[in-house]
């Protein structure tokens, strides 16, 4: 796994000015490396940015969610950086850009990348600055938890897989089932373990030992508690450096995508399809 380097502090700079401001990302984890330094870009055409959405988002019935086939296994390659989200100048159209050295490596327009699991497809990139920018759709800014990133917000990435790429993770689509609220985040030893609130639509395809991407990264879910509608997972000492989760807190959201083998199987049952099969 290709993952990029982090430091305590990041040194990102405001949108076409030079004036460079230092955020702070973790100081519980011990990670010397060396810090990401975002200027402003040339390639990519700017435009005016809101830094928020409004509480209510009211959007163009004609956009439509782009209807992807890719695949992902949930193995983060890298931890890219926000530089710059919001709508632009027209108010119709919310785009992102981040800040991420590996996975512009091979990059093409028209790829696409998951960013905290959700699939996204990269429409202009800049290799020079390593920087991408995608547009989000109403239904994706519904659907998961990418409202809430702000300027200086570290994202997991990945890159569709290739046929000769190895499957370490689960087939993760990037496409979002709904998100989890996180209710506890609790040491044991050099692990952690973090509790996972959703809801009971999603949760009736979480399993013990079953597969289950967060924000993007495959885990194995522990145990499932259905009178708390919660689950819960651990991450590795290694894990924890190199995604997104730990550096969340209580009460902020994940993306959840279940395993789709489940969902399968639960539309064929409510089809009546294993009944057809008994009458032959």
């Amino acid at each position: 796994m290709a993952i990029s380097s982090l430091h305590h502090g990041i040194s990102i700079s405001k949108t076409l000015i030079k004036t460079s401001i230092s955020i702070p990302i973790s100081n519980h984890l011990n990670i010397a490396r060396h810090p990401l330094r975002l200027t402003p870009a040339t390639y990519l055409k700017p435009k005016l940015f809101r830094t928020h959405a409004p509480k209510s988002l009211t959007f163009n019935n004609n956009h439509r969610r782009a209807q992807i086939n890719s695949l992902f296994t949930g193995i983060v390659e890298e931890m890219g950086q926000v530089k710059q989200l919001g709508f632009d100048e027209s108010g119709e159209s919310f785009d992102m850009i981040i800040y991420s050295p590996t996975v512009l490596q091979d990059v093409n327009l028209g790829d696409s990348i998951a960013v905290n699991g959700t699939c996204l497809t990269v429409t202009e990139f800049d290799t020079q600055r390593s920087e991408f920018k995608v547009g989000l759709a109403p239904e994706t800014l519904r659907k998961t938890s990418l409202i809430e990133l702000e300027k200086g917000s570290v994202v997991n990435l990945e890159r569709a897989v290739k046929p000769s790429t190895r499957m370490g993770g689960h087939f993760v689509q990037g496409h979002v089932d709904g998100t989890g609220e996180i209710v506890s985040m609790d040491p044991e030893g050099d692990s952690l373990w973090i509790k996972v609130k959703t809801s009971r639509d999603i949760l009736k395809f979480i399993v013990p030992k079953g597969f289950i991407a967060v924000d993007g990264t495959s885990l194995t879910v522990v145990d499932v508690f259905d009178d708390e509608e919660s689950f819960n997972f651990m991450l590795v000492a290694y894990t924890q450096q190199e995604v997104v989760i730990p550096l969340k807190k209580v009460g902020q959201k994940v993306n959840l995508e279940v395993d789709i083998l489940g969902k399968y199987v639960e539309r064929l049952l409510s089809t009546g399809f294993v009944d057809n099969i008994k009458s032959r």
